[in-house]
């Protein structure tokens, strides 16, 4: 089937996209910002609850350029996708190298880092790299199909992780853009132009076969086609989520080194939350 220009548009006039060959289940076109109406829809959400098995049924209609992402709740900001997108804050992945991304935010966040440890913690978080930016892991090896690693993992975060997650579509042609694509400001905290984050997601899905598969307030799950499978591995790519998201080791653990230890070696969902 030929990718339309704008499968959102054409729901206005057919919901259950039939012409588009989905049958999508009851649901709605969000267009509401926090600015305001956006001048076309950013995506379209289920009414219903997603079933574990939900994020793959709809893997169809990427053929109409539609990409299936999950969104969740969270307590006191219901449906924070209707009113709490920043479309008008982003910019084009394209526009932004992702080495340069991380290398910025790598710099920012060891001088932080330095700036709070105490003279007899001087040096752990960082463990083991220094103030340098390492430079970028090495592409790795596929475990793995990236769908098909992506589809087990959207079924194991339903009920679980994700309690009640809805499901959405959006306008891409692959899934690194989603995040900009509807003005999603989960990191406004640490980075409000979701574009640069989403040029570090396409150069993951490069290299490791990753996919957007669910979004929170501010949580982004990842799978993992090729996750790493050494310690040494697993630390380079540690250094590159310390940049690229750093309270994942300032609010979970003690050291880089840690981190890479327990949350990545092997692991096929990476997960990231922006206080």
């Amino acid at each position: 089937m030929t990718i339309h220009s704008k499968p959102l548009t054409a729901l206005l006039t057919d919901p259950l996209g039939r012409a588009l060959g989905l049958g999508l289940p009851p649901g709605s076109l969000v267009t509401e910002t926090n600015d305001g109406p956006w001048s076309e829809p950013l995506l379209w959400v289920a009414d219903e609850v997603a079933a574990p098995g939900t994020w793959a049924e709809y893997l169809p209609a990427r053929d109409v350029g539609l990409q299936p992402v999950l969104l969740q709740n969270q307590s006191g900001i219901e449906e924070w996708w209707d009113g709490e997108l920043d479309p008008g804050m982003m910019s084009d992945p394209s526009d932004h190298p992702a080495e340069e991304v991380l290398k910025d935010f790598w710099e920012s966040a060891a001088s932080e880092t330095e700036e709070n440890e105490d003279e007899e913690d001087a040096g752990q978080t960082m463990d083991p790299f220094t103030g340098s930016w390492p430079g970028l892991a090495s592409p790795g090896r596929l475990a793995a199909d990236p769908t098909t690693t992506a589809a087990d993992v959207a079924k194991g975060l339903v009920g679980h992780s994700l309690k009640s997650p809805r499901l959405a579509l959006v306008p891409v042609g692959r899934a690194a853009d989603i995040p900009a694509a509807i003005g999603w400001s989960g990191p406004v905290n640490y980075e409000n132009d979701v574009a640069r984050l989403c040029a570090v997601l396409r150069s993951w899905e490069d290299r490791f076969g990753v996919r957007v598969v669910a979004l929170s307030y501010a949580r982004l799950d990842l799978s993992v086609a090729a996750p790493p499978q050494t310690m040494d591995e697993a630390l380079a790519i540690a250094a590159e989520h310390f940049a690229f998201c750093p309270d994942n080791i300032w609010q979970g653990y003690e050291s880089i080194r840690l981190y890479a230890e327990e949350a990545l070696v092997g692991n096929a969902h990476w997960t990231f939350w922006w206080d």
